[in-house]
């Protein structure tokens, strides 16, 4: 079985934002594989090691992307793509144009990727890149099991639990629950550095001209501070007057 994982490096989500000239700061942030990515690396790892084949991860980004790679690969992975251009938007329909002229290019069964990612939350790129390719999708998966060329996979839902039937090929999107990614390992991070990470522009895949954003940036701001609390004390009798009153002036009554 021969899997694409399509990932993404985000920010360390212990990092501190900060707001420079209208964009988030970059220059001191550590950057790591968005998380719900991880849980895909894994269940590509687990299906390959139960069906044989291989993993292939890719991402479309900065060249500082190549860490992300590497990290997958010392988790595992047999090879790795790095789509890279300095004309690249910040878009998820050029990331999914991109993304599936990789997986055109080779005959993989299954396509996986996170739910979302935890920067910008928009979760559209797996589900345009099942568009791109003509393929089923399956969102949000907690379980998936592969028999040949049938899958089933579970997604949790408000009180239960969805089951989803299909067919290779599809892609599916892996939500927190799927399993434990696994850490890389001394000799998985020593393999990892000596393996060759295939590079590819736009121009590369023909798509030169498509790299048109759908979507733009109005603004980036921080959302605002939050007023300090406030513990009330004396007689039970005057907390609840003063609670009283702070909740008529805050809502707005006279």
């Amino acid at each position: 079985m021969d899997i694409l994982v399509c990932i993404r490096q985000t920010f360390d989500t212990e990092e501190k934002i900060t707001i420079k000239n209208g964009t988030v700061d970059e220059s001191e942030v550590k950057f790591i594989i968005n998380p719900y990515d991880e849980y895909a690396i894994e269940e590509a790892l687990r299906l390959r090691d139960e069906h044989g084949g291989q993993v292939t991860v890719v991402t479309a980004g900065p060249e500082r992307s190549e860490s992300a790679l590497r990290t997958a690969l010392a988790m595992g992975a047999d090879k790795a793509i790095l789509i890279s251009d300095e004309s690249l938007p910040d878009d998820e329909h050029v990331f999914a144009k991109l993304l599936s002229e990789i997986a055109r290019r080779e005959a993989f069964n299954l396509i996986l990727g996170g739910n979302f990612d935890v920067d910008s939350g928009s979760g559209q790129v797996a589900i345009r890149v099942a568009e791109e390719l003509n393929i089923p999708h399956i969102g949000a998966v907690t379980k998936l099991k592969v028999e040949g060329d049938q899958v089933t996979a579970e997604r949790d839902t408000e009180g239960g639990t969805e089951v989803v039937e299909s067919v290779l090929p599809i892609l599916a999107t892996a939500q927190q629950g799927l399993n434990e990614p696994r850490y890389p390992s001394l000799p998985g991070i020593m393999k990892a550095k000596r393996k060759t990470i295939v590079h590819f522009s736009a121009d590369d895949l023909g798509l030169k001209d498509a790299l048109k954003a759908k979507t733009s940036v109005i603004d980036t701001y921080l959302p605002p501070q939050k007023e300090p609390g406030k513990i009330l004390s004396g007689e039970l009798d005057d907390q609840v007057k003063e609670l009283v009153e702070t909740l008529r002036i805050k809502c707005g009554f006279v």
